[in-house]
């Protein structure tokens, strides 16, 4: 994928503000280059971002917007809006895969206004049951990419986990 971005529809920083941190830090772990959100500004949650990116490497950004509406319109690719109401995503991947250009991948909180729906390329629905716009996210983005979702390489890290079996192993210092 050229670039691939979160927008986070509707934050509200006293209900969400755990809930897009998750989203920023699914997006990141899995291979997204950034995230936008709208609603209300936060900078605790700016703030938070940036630092796991400093400790834990990478190039991942936040930014606020006040207007997801420009967002959506002025993006230089697609949208795919992740949904209950869409196609099965499993069915739309295959085509969203295809065409490898930049992707904004739109996720909602409050009620989506109808307006998305229509500006988006594609409507993929995460199954058509409620569920968290975390797991929609990491669902999606793992379909999208495969294995490789779950390889990504953060340079400048200052904190590293090794694999192991058992127990924990956490290199830290510049790697």
């Amino acid at each position: 994928m050229e670039e691939l971005v979160v927008l986070r529809l509707g934050h509200r920083p006293q209900r969400d503000k755990r809930i897009t941190t998750h989203l920023a830090l699914c997006a990141r772990a899995l291979g997204a280059s950034g995230m936008v959100y709208s609603g209300e500004r936060d900078s605790k949650l700016e703030e938070g971002v940036r630092d796991v990116v400093e400790r834990w490497g990478g190039s991942f950004w936040v930014r606020y917007t006040a207007s997801w509406r420009r967002e959506l319109r002025e993006w230089g690719g697609r949208v795919v809006h992740l949904t209950m109401y869409g196609v099965p995503v499993q069915e739309a991947v295959g085509e969203i895969r295809a065409w490898g250009g930049p992707l904004l991948v739109v996720v909602g909180g409050p009620k989506v206004p109808g307006e998305v729906y229509h500006l988006a390329h594609w409507n993929a629905s995460v199954t058509n049951q409620p569920h968290s716009e975390v797991s929609a996210l990491a669902l999606f983005l793992y379909l999208l990419q495969g294995e490789e979702a779950l390889t990504h390489t953060f340079p400048g890290a200052k904190i590293e986990i090794e694999p192991t079996p058992r127990g924990k192993k956490v290199k830290t210092g510049k790697l």
